[in-house]
């Protein structure tokens, strides 16, 4: 299981400031075979400082939640540190 890419992102407006959320499409090679799925995701800044990032997929997937969710979680942290998700 490896996530290729997560396109088509769009933030979601939320009045919290310190909540940022979006949607997206993940694109994941499953199984030797490359499959898309809707995402969407949150990332909110704890009053330490820390991150949480939270993965949510509305459809159905035929592989294990937990790799998929920890690989989509890194491939979002760095999306972020790196500046490319949209403001």
């Amino acid at each position: 299981m490896k996530v290729i890419a997560i396109e088509n992102i769009a933030r979601k407006n939320v009045p919290i400031y310190y909540r940022q959320m979006y949607t997206g499409t993940a694109v994941m090679e499953i199984v030797n075979k490359t499959e898309r799925h809707r995402i969407e995701f949150s990332i909110e800044v704890k009053p330490t400082g820390d991150k949480e990032i939270i993965v949510t997929l509305p459809d159905d997937i035929h592989y294990p939640l937990i790799p998929v969710i920890r690989a989509l979680k890194q491939t979002i942290n760095t999306m972020h540190m790196d500046g490319e998700l949209p403001d």
